[in-house]
C-alpha cells in the first residue's frame, strides 16, 4: 500500500516523505476506495484519493464544475491537482488516483456552532457567490433537475415494503407535502447546487471559509436546494436554532441578494421537509435505529411548527 500510494504521488512530481495515517481528514469517506494525507519533501500536505472505477466520470464532471468555478472567481474551493502528464486522475498499477492539497481548519464546537450569528453570514455569501459565478455552467443546458418528489415517491414504496410501522409514522408528512408542495416543486427555478451544503462541510477558519468540501452531490436542483439542506442540518442539531441568529440572518441575507424567486421562498419550508427525507434513506440504509427515530421525530417537529416557523422567517 505505502509503495503505491509512493509511486502514484510521483506522477505528480511529489516525493512523499510520510503517509500521515494520524491526521483525520474532513468529508466523507465513502467517496473512494481509501485516502490519506502525505507529506512531501515541498513540506506540503496533500492528500491522495484510491478511486472507485465506477465513480471516475463522475469525478471527472466535479473536477470541471470545480476548476469553471475557480475560473469565474469563487473562492473557498480546494481543488484537484493536475499531474504532470496535465491529468486530474491518473491510472497507476491497478488503481485510479488524484490528490488535492490538505486544507486545515478549526473544529466545529457541536452543537454550540448552532447560534453562531457570523456563520449565518458567511454561508449565505457563498451560496449568493456559487450562484452568480455558476451562471452558464458547460454541460448544464437541458439537464432535467433533481426531483426530491420523485425521490420521496420512491423512498416510500420501499418503506411501505420492509418497514410498515414507520410507513404509517411519516404518511402525515408526505400528506403534508401534498398539500401544496407537490404540485408547486416542478415550476420551481434551477441552478448548479453544492448538493450536500452544510456547516459540516465546510472547513472553518476561526472567522470565514478555508474551503468548502464534498461536492459529490452537485448538479442542477431547484434553486433553494442548498438553502434548504443547510436549514434543514442546523435545526437536527438542536430545533431551537431555527429560530436562532445563525438560520434567521442566514435567510435575511439571501432575501437581500435578491436572487431566490418569490415561488421558490413560498415553499423554503416544504422544500426543508422534503429533503429531511434524504437523510432518512441514509439511516435506512446504514439501519441506524437511533437516526431513523430522531430524523422521523424531526419531520414531525417541521409540520407541527411549519406555520410558526414561516412567520418568523417572514416567508
Amino acid at each position: 500500500m505505502n509503495n503505491s500510494i509512493i509511486s502514484a504521488a510521483a506522477h505528480w512530481d511529489l516525493d512523499v516523505r510520510s503517509i500521515r495515517k494520524n491526521i483525520e481528514l474532513s468529508g466523507s469517506p465513502e467517496r473512494c476506495e481509501f485516502r490519506f494525507a502525505i507529506e512531501c519533501s515541498d513540506d506540503g500536505l496533500y492528500v491522495i484519493e484510491s478511486l472507485l472505477e465506477a465513480e471516475v466520470n463522475h469525478k471527472k464532471k466535479i473536477i470541471s464544475s470545480l476548476n469553471y468555478l475557480i475560473r469565474r472567481g469563487l473562492t473557498g474551493i480546494n481543488p484537484y491537482i493536475s499531474s504532470k502528464n496535465g491529468a486530474y486522475i491518473e491510472t497507476i498499477g491497478n488503481r485510479l488516483w488524484q490528490i488535492s492539497r490538505f486544507v486545515d481548519g478549526v473544529c466545529l464546537k457541536r452543537p454550540e456552532y448552532v447560534f453562531d450569528q457570523w456563520r449565518g453570514n458567511i454561508l449565505a455569501d457563498f451560496l449568493i457567490n456559487l450562484r452568480k459565478t455558476s451562471s452558464d455552467m458547460p454541460g448544464s443546458d437541458g439537464q432535467k433537475p433533481f426531483s426530491i418528489i420523485d425521490y420521496i415517491h420512491t423512498l416510500n414504496d420501499q418503506i411501505k415494503t420492509h418497514e410498515p410501522e414507520l410507513q404509517k409514522k411519516i404518511q402525515p408528512v408526505i400528506d403534508f407535502l401534498q398539500k401544496n408542495f407537490i404540485q408547486t416543486h416542478d415550476r420551481l427555478p434551477s441552478t448548479f447546487c453544492h448538493g450536500d451544503f452544510h456547516a459540516l462541510n465546510v472547513i472553518w477558519s476561526g472567522t470565514g471559509i478555508n474551503a468548502v468540501i464534498d461536492w459529490e452531490f452537485s448538479g442542477i436542483k431547484p434553486e433553494i436546494y442548498d438553502m434548504a439542506n443547510m436549514i434543514g442540518c442546523i435545526g437536527i442539531e438542536n430545533p431551537e436554532a431555527l429560530a436562532g441568529p445563525l438560520v434567521t440572518d442566514f435567510i435575511g441575507r439571501l432575501k437581500n441578494a435578491a436572487i431566490i424567486s418569490e415561488l421558490s421562498w413560498s415553499v423554503l419550508l416544504e422544500y426543508i421537509v422534503a429533503l429531511r427525507f434524504a437523510w432518512l434513506s441514509e439511516w435506512l440504509r446504514h439501519n441506524d435505529h437511533e437516526m431513523i427515530e430522531m430524523e422521523t421525530d424531526y419531520l414531525k417537529l417541521l409540520v407541527r411548527n411549519a406555520a410558526d416557523l414561516k412567520h418568523m422567517w417572514d416567508i
